[in-house]
């Protein structure tokens, strides 16, 4: 089986329809780069006429990892590629790699996508072509269009391009829409499994890979027909989301698959107009802007609204005064776009240390001095990415940040190139699995230490949670942080990096020794654990309501299965 790793098995799926001296050469090609024999790769024959069907007869005695499946009469690329993907399923494949018969696509390409579903198990990761001059003017402009209607159906841009043949499926989610579903069965296909994939959660992620038309290639786009099945397509799925947008809206989504809003030249976007302007030039311009993103993002202003409504009547029940939280959601969206600029301030070096005041140097200073690695418990309450950057001016240990999503690592890459100086190793993971462990405990071993964040559920593993009280009521929080911790055997300690009335201010405390769990008690000794963190999590909470950035339903699990 081709694979990619142990949790990854991936099948070839090559769709074929007439196309036999292009199968042939993309078949060398496989052989070649050793992506073939022996592994598995079912080829599907939609309906080839007598000559081609005769030639792929002899294909599976060539290529023993290779199994032909037939259609007596030709069902379209859809057709043969949706058979080819049940039969994966069948066989127990968790992965099918799609692959045109035509030899467009270049296979040297494959290693990168195929690392990248290791990575991103749950993720459809797709090409994202890049032409070179042999393809036809008519097709590169055409695409376009779709590109446009597809941003309006998932209201995002996160769909680079959606008719790329070569892709690699998550298998579960794939047979599920299928069960639920009929999908197009021609050249519509393509499009239409990629949105609905992304409207049920799915993450979709682009490599770029380069598109080459062969001279003597066999296109089977019809130019009309073709055409006119994907503006009918597109229509119908525009209609549909219309209609069924309340459902889809009010479904509680895990918090990485909220689409993500903007993308990384806006961020630099970002950058350039504080170059250009100053914080407070730049100010002017971000009230309408996150003006926008109050009034277009539905979900986010209601969790914004529900939390701040819960934090008030906790504050009320113990007779504190919180005037920050009687603001309301539009103060908590702009708080939030000036923490952007004040982590970027203080990546270039604008936020001097005589403007920080640090609570817990004392325990810094001991840390640094007694050695060895420690792991920082953090949290999106307040500005994070702001203590990373301060701590490595002090230059005493190397800081390794873990970042749970593409969203956060693009961020961060954005912030890095504003001061190069600022050393940080970012580095993107899914979930914290065996492999991550071990690089971890390397890092620890060598004497560096370790950022994360332990107030997110996993990507992968959502509902491994334990829940513990937070501002008077159950919430779930991830056991992973807590779980690795005693894994690695280090010291942790809490970081949080608040800005109260104007004054940015560090807190660095204590939180274990090396934590030790024991097969009997080790899950109410997580939930101790977990239950600690909360606490100290809400005592900030409460000092500066607004500086909390989760903005989705933290007290309930998502939908996801």
């Amino acid at each position: 089986m081709l694979s990619s790793g142990n949790a990854v098995s991936v099948c070839l799926v090559i769709p074929c329809y007439n196309h036999g001296p292009a199968l042939l050469r993309t078949l060398q090609a496989l052989t070649a780069g050793q992506f073939l024999s022996p592994f598995a790769c079912i080829l599907v024959d939609d309906g080839s006429d007598a000559q081609t069907a005769a030639l792929l007869d002899a294909l599976p005695a060539r290529y023993p990892g290779l199994s032909l499946l037939r259609h007596s009469a030709n069902q379209g690329k859809g057709g043969a590629v949706i058979s080819g993907l049940r039969q994966a399923a069948a066989l127990g494949f968790s992965h099918a790699l799609q692959l045109d018969a035509d030899g467009q696509h270049d296979v040297n390409d494959l290693p990168v996508l195929l690392a990248l579903a290791q990575e991103m198990p749950a993720a459809l990761i797709s090409g994202a072509p890049i032409y070179d001059a042999s393809a036809p003017a008519g097709r590169r402009y055409g695409r376009y269009l779709t590109h446009v209607w597809v941003w309006l159906e998932t209201a995002s841009l996160a769909i680079k391009d959606s008719m790329c043949g070569l892709r690699i499926y998550p298998l579960a989610p794939v047979m599920r829409l299928l069960q639920q579903k009929p999908l197009g069965r021609r050249m519509d296909f393509d499009i239409e499994i990629m949105v609905r994939l992304y409207w049920a959660g799915v993450p979709v992620r682009f490599l770029p890979t380069r598109v080459h038309y062969p001279p003597d290639g066999v296109s089977h786009f019809d130019l009309w027909r073709d055409n006119v099945r994907i503006s009918w397509l597109h229509t119908r799925l525009v209609t549909e989301r219309l209609l069924g947008w309340p459902q889809r809206w009010w479904r509680r989504r895990h918090w990485s698959r909220t689409p993500e809003r903007g993308a990384e030249w806006g961020l630099r976007l970002m950058r350039w107009s504080y170059d250009r302007f100053g914080r407070r030039g730049f100010q002017l311009l971000l009230y309408p802007v996150i003006t926008y993103f109050w009034l277009t993002g539905i979900r986010q202003r209601r969790a914004s609204q529900s939390y701040l409504a819960r934090i008030r009547a906790v504050a009320q029940r113990r007779g504190l005064r919180l005037p920050e939280a009687d603001k309301g959601s539009w103060h908590h969206f702009v708080r939030f776009g000036e923490a952007m600029l004040d982590k970027l301030a203080g990546w270039r070096g604008e936020i001097g240390r005589d403007q920080i005041q640090f609570h817990g140097e004392e325990h810094y200073r001991a840390c640094v001095q007694q050695g060895g690695g420690q792991l920082i418990l953090g949290s999106h309450l307040g500005d994070l990415e702001l203590c990373r950057a301060l701590g490595t001016a002090f230059g005493e240990v190397t800081i390794n940040a873990l970042v749970f999503t593409r969203h956060a690592e693009r961020f961060n890459r954005v912030l890095a190139s504003a001061n190069p100086a600022v050393k940080m190793n970012l580095i993107c993971v899914q979930s914290l699995g065996p492999e991550t462990a071990i690089w971890l405990k390397q890092k620890l071993d060598a004497g560096e230490w370790v950022v994360m964040v332990g107030d997110r559920t996993s990507v992968t593993r959502e509902k491994r949670v334990i829940e513990a009280q937070f501002l008077d009521a159950p919430a779930p929080f991830p056991q992973g942080p807590f779980a690795l911790a005693a894994v690695l055997g280090v010291p942790v300690s809490l970081l949080f990096g608040l800005r109260i009335a104007g004054q940015f201010t560090v807190y660095f405390e204590p939180f274990s020794a090396p934590i030790q769990l024991s097969r009997q008690t080790r899950q109410a000794m997580l939930a101790e654990w977990v239950q600690r963190y909360a606490n100290r999590l809400e005592h900030y909470c409460l000092q500066a309501p607004l500086e909390w950035f989760n903005f989705y339903d933290f007290w309930q699990l998502s939908d996801d299965e």
